[in-house]
């Protein structure tokens, strides 16, 4: 049988995974089978990560949302509400950035879902 030579190949998948592994402390970086763990550890974390980002932000929406709307004497419920039944179509991405930046649009907004 002939001999098959992996160096390049090998030496290749370890440096991605020291790569990826920079940053990490102690041998968390400079040894491929401790690193190779963190790298895959630290992979499945990031894509839980990106999910609960969007729960989080959405959360974050809604509470600034419903402080703008509390300083107008409505509650976050009622006002969602009131946009449906107004038919006015903007998300709470958009409404949490009015709130803060634009009041008074945010105010134009309240009275005219009211």
């Amino acid at each position: 049988m002939t001999k098959v030579k992996r160096g390049n190949v090998a030496r290749k998948r370890r440096n991605k995974v020291l790569k990826l592994a920079k940053g990490f402390k102690g041998s968390h970086s400079k040894l491929f089978r401790i690193a190779n763990q963190q790298v895959i550890k630290a992979l499945k974390y990031a894509y839980v990560g990106r999910k609960n980002k969007k729960r989080e932000f959405r959360s974050l929406w809604i509470t600034r949302i419903n402080a703008a709307c509390r300083v107008h004497e409505i509650n976050y419920s009622l006002f969602i509400r009131n946009l449906k039944q107004s038919k006015i179509d903007l998300n709470r991405k958009m409404l949490a950035q009015m709130a803060i930046i634009d009041e008074s649009t945010f105010a134009k907004i309240v009275t005219t879902s009211k």
